[in-house]
């Protein structure tokens, strides 16, 4: 079947403090023309050029998360999750306008900013999806961390992850995009970081906004957070999130199965740019048979949200 590409209904507002710096970030997501893709605009950037496509060959830092930045030095970062929300709800065409250095960190994880993309809605466009579909395997290896991508009719996310610490150990989590599985399989889980690793981010000037409202936190003994874990294995089921997002910087749909061991932000790029490196990794199509879960329709009207 041949899918069209969507973009959202109208205009809708996010604000929401950043991870890092602490401060409020308004958020305005706009419809754009088929074959915009993913577009981030600082708005708070009045010299220069303040525009920044959501692509691969646009990260520019990957050591917290995932950033991205134009040749004028403008960047956005902790893009990861609402990249990730929008490949889930199958949005292809979006202009983003934010006034500060990185996207609202919400609670998180990815799942208000679905709420909000189901709340103002989707708009279909008469132009075929553009999807990226692996020809062969293709792996990264570094340090131990490895990621592949192989030959698949869908979007399969494999993943694995160890951590010596009594709530993670080993954990290994697979999901396929389609009916509805990234919104409940996927969507609802938090990033995480360790109590010593926050306390020493804070000291550098980072994570000023981060607490227990917006990630797991762990001390050596055990999860901090009173309501606990939406997950048992929440851990790798973040990481796919992570991994669903960055690999949406391909530029459209990859139809193939990515298996991360390990892996973050660094080593999802990577993939990206090994992928890329010969035409014969892959090749654009344009039938897919493996829906996303689709955003609710919703009313013509925008939505506001207020996630502080």
């Amino acid at each position: 079947m041949i899918n069209e590409q969507h973009t959202l209904r109208a205009r809708t507002t996010i604000k929401g403090v950043g991870l890092h710096t602490g401060k409020v970030i308004r958020m305005d997501m706009i419809p754009a023309d088929a074959g915009t893709g993913i577009v981030f605009v600082r708005t708070d950037i009045r010299q220069g050029d303040n525009v920044i496509p959501a692509l691969w060959d646009k990260v520019v830092d990957t050591q917290l998360c995932t950033v991205i930045g134009n040749e004028n030095g403008a960047r956005v970062g902790t893009i990861e999750h609402l990249m990730s929300a929008l490949r889930g709800c199958g949005v292809d065409n979006l202009r983003i306008e934010i006034d500060g250095p990185e996207v609202p960190i919400l609670d998180g994880s990815a799942v208000l900013f679905v709420e909000c993309i189901e709340k103002v809605g989707k708009q279909a466009q008469n132009a075929p999806r553009r999807a990226i579909r692996v020809l062969k395997e293709v792996s990264v290896e570094l340090d131990g961390k490895r990621v592949s991508l192989s030959p698949d009719e869908g979007s399969l996310f494999e993943g694995e992850i160890t951590f010596d610490h009594g709530d993670i150990g080993h954990q290994s989590f697979s999901t396929r995009l389609i009916n509805g599985n990234f919104k409940h399989d996927i969507a609802q889980a938090r990033t995480f970081g360790f109590l010593h690793e926050v306390e020493y981010m804070r000291s550098q000037g980072l994570a000023l906004g981060g607490s227990m409202d917006n990630a797991i936190v762990l001390s050596p003994e055990a999860v901090m957070n009173p309501e606990g874990l939406r997950f048992s294995n929440e851990f790798i089921r973040h990481k796919l999130l992570d991994a669903i997002g960055d690999l949406y910087l391909a530029g459209g749909v990859i139809l193939g199965a990515y298996d991360g061991v390990k892996a973050g932000h660094m080593m999802n790029n990577k993939i990206l740019h090994a992928l890329f490196a010969d035409d014969a990794n892959w090749e654009y199509a344009e039938e897919i048979s493996h829906m996303p879960v689709s955003a609710g329709q919703g009313a013509s009207e925008g939505s506001l949200v207020f996630a502080e």
